[in-house]
C-alpha cells in the first residue's frame, strides 16, 4: 500500500511539470524603411605614363656610345647615344672644299665680268660675250647656294647623330649594344614619362554617359587611394569589351607604375525604396527568392508574449559587406527575426529574446 502511495505521488509531479510548456527564444529587429541606397560601383583600368615611347635616330649608323641604360632617371635634353658620324665628317670636308674652289671661281668670274664691262664701253667686246660672262657667274653662284645647302644638311645630320631625350622621364628598356648597326627609326630606348600618370579604365555606355570631363573621382592603385580627374571620354565603344574608355588624370606626385593595376571607385545613390537587414536573417527559399521570418503575435490579448513564425518571400536587391537590402512581402515596422534561422521551423511559437547583450 505504501508502496503504491508512493508512486501515485510521483506521477502527480510528473504530469504538473508536463504542462510547463518552454518555447524558444528568438533574436529579433524592426523592419525599418528606407528611400534609397548607396551602390559602390568598381571599374578596372591600367596605369600608362602620359608618354611612353620609343625613341631612336632619324639616321641609320652604328653606335659609337651609350650613355644610358634600363631603369636610368634621365632629364629632357640629356645625352643617350651617339651614332658613328666619321663619314659625315669627311663629307663635311669634301663640302669645305668645293666651297672654296666655288669661291675663288666666283672670284674669277667677277673679275672677268668687270674687265669685260669696261672693253664693252669702248666697243671691244660684244653683247654675246658678255651673256655668258653673265650666265657663267649666276651658275657659280646657284652652285655656291647648293653647297650651302648640303654643308646645312650634313651639319644636321651630325647634330641628329646625338640622340638626347624628348622629356623627364625613366628609361625601362634597352634595345641595342654598343657597336650595332641601327637602322632608320629603330628605337634605342624606351622612355616613359614619369611626371604626368594616367590611368586609362572602361566603364559602361550607361555609367559613362553620366560622367563629365574635369570631373573628380576616387581612384585606388594597390594600397593607395588618390583623388583623379576626368581628362577624357572616349568617344566610341570598344567592340571586344563593349566599354568606353576613360583617361584619368592621377596627381603628379602619384607614386604609380606603368602597366599598374588601376580600379575607379564610384559612389551612386539609387532611388528604391526597401529595408536593410542582416544577411544572417534570410534563408533560401524557391524560384530564385529569399526568405525573410517575421513573427506575429499568436493572441494579441494574451500576455505570455508568444509568436508565431511567418515566411516571407523577398527579394535581395543589393549587398554590402553583412548587410542586404531587400524588398517583398514586408510591411513597416514589422519584427524579423535577425539571427539563428536554422533552429526554427515555420509556424512554429516562440518568444522574443528579451536579454540586452553586454556591450
Amino acid at each position: 500500500m505504501l508502496l503504491l502511495l508512493s508512486l501515485s505521488g510521483c506521477q502527480q509531479e510528473v504530469n504538473t511539470h508536463s504542462k510547463q510548456v518552454k518555447f524558444q527564444t528568438v533574436t529579433t529587429d524592426t523592419l525599418v524603411p528606407s528611400l534609397s541606397y548607396q551602390d559602390t560601383l568598381q571599374f578596372t583600368g591600367t596605369i600608362r605614363a602620359g608618354n611612353t615611347t620609343g625613341i631612336g635616330f632619324e639616321l641609320a649608323g652604328k653606335l659609337k656610345s651609350i650613355t644610358a641604360d634600363s631603369g636610368d632617371r634621365v632629364e629632357k635634353g640629356k645625352l643617350l647615344a651617339q651614332l658613328d658620324t666619321r663619314l659625315l665628317e669627311a663629307k663635311r670636308q669634301e663640302i669645305d672644299a668645293s666651297l672654296s674652289q666655288n669661291n675663288a671661281d666666283l672670284n674669277l668670274a667677277k673679275s672677268t665680268l668687270n674687265r669685260s664691262l669696261e672693253l664693252q664701253l669702248k666697243g671691244y667686246i660684244s653683247e654675246q660675250q658678255l651673256d655668258e660672262l653673265k650666265r657663267q657667274l649666276n651658275s657659280l653662284l646657284a652652285a655656291k647656294n647648293k653647297l650651302l645647302a648640303s654643308k646645312h644638311a650634313n651639319a644636321l645630320r651630325i647634330e641628329k647623330s646625338s640622340l638626347f631625350a624628348p622629356f623627364d622621364g625613366i628609361i625601362s628598356r634597352r634595345h641595342n649594344n654598343l657597336g650595332a648597326v641601327v637602322a632608320l627609326g629603330m628605337p634605342i630606348f624606351t622612355l616613359v614619362q614619369n611626371k604626368n600618370p594616367q590611368a586609362f579604365i572602361g566603364v559602361p555606355v550607361k555609367f559613362a554617359q553620366q560622367l563629365k570631363a574635369k570631373q573628380n573621382v576616387s581612384l585606388k592603385v594597390g594600397d593607395k587611394k588618390y583623388l583623379a580627374q576626368i581628362a577624357g571620354i572616349g568617344a566610341e565603344v570598344n567592340p571586344i569589351t563593349r566599354t568606353v574608355p576613360l583617361r584619368l588624370s592621377l596627381p603628379i606626385d602619384a607614386q604609380v607604375i606603368n602597366g599598374e593595376l588601376a580600379h575607379l571607385v564610384y559612389k551612386t545613390h539609387i532611388q528604391k525604396t526597401g529595408y536593410w537587414v542582416p544577411i544572417s536573417a534570410l534563408t533560401d527559399g524557391i524560384r530564385g527568392l529569399w526568405n525573410l521570418y517575421v513573427i506575429i503575435p499568436t493572441n494579441p490579448s494574451d500576455l505570455d508574449n508568444t509568436f508565431n513564425i511567418e515566411r516571407r518571400d523577398i527579394e535581395i536587391i543589393y549587398t554590402k559587406g553583412e548587410l542586404a537590402y531587400i524588398q517583398g512581402a514586408i510591411s513597416i515596422n514589422e519584427d524579423y527575426v535577425s539571427q539563428g534561422l536554422h533552429k526554427l521551423v515555420v509556424g512554429q511559437q516562440v518568444k522574443r529574446n528579451t536579454t540586452v547583450a553586454a556591450r
